[in-house]
């Protein structure tokens, strides 16, 4: 079996993604204006939180999804596929499907699940569930392709 080191940068790199990611998805105007509506946050709410506090944990817990990421997009695979640095499968796209894959398969059904019992919208569903799909292709792609 192959010996495979994870590349901390990629992972360290990939924790800032969803940080990206969300300030463009949540901006009022992608999705940000319905997503307040739905979870029923208003502008003077938003100020009451500790910037800091959100963020930072927001890092941890991003990190802790790159390290999670990291196996499946680089161990996974069909016995006889090339795997390993140079081989056929270490690319962006390979990454990103997996991540995607991951989002779809994990974090949709997880936030779906949560949403029901809160009794949430299917657009508040979609939005927080597009989000983490398209996060997590994204970060799966950076892990992947970092070798």
């Amino acid at each position: 079996m192959e010996k495979f080191d994870i590349n901390w940068l990629a992972i360290i790199v990939a924790s800032i993604i969803p940080l990206v990611t969300g300030f463009i998805w949540y901006n009022p105007k992608v999705f940000g204006t319905v997503w307040m509506k739905e979870t029923g946050m208003t502008p003077e709410k938003a100020e009451q939180s500790n910037p800091a506090k959100t963020f930072g944990v927001a890092v941890i817990f991003a990190f802790l999804i790159a390290c999670s990421l990291w196996p499946e997009v680089m161990l996974g695979g069909v016995p006889g596929e090339v795997h390993g640095a140079g081989g056929n499968f270490m690319t962006f796209k390979h990454g990103a499907l997996h991540g995607g894959l991951a989002g779809l398969l994990i974090a949709f059904p997880v936030l779906g699940t949560n949403a029901l019992f809160e009794q949430k919208s299917a657009k508040y569903i979609l939005i927080n569930a597009g989000y983490w799909i398209l996060t997590m292709s994204l970060m799966g792609g950076v892990i992947n392709s970092w070798v």
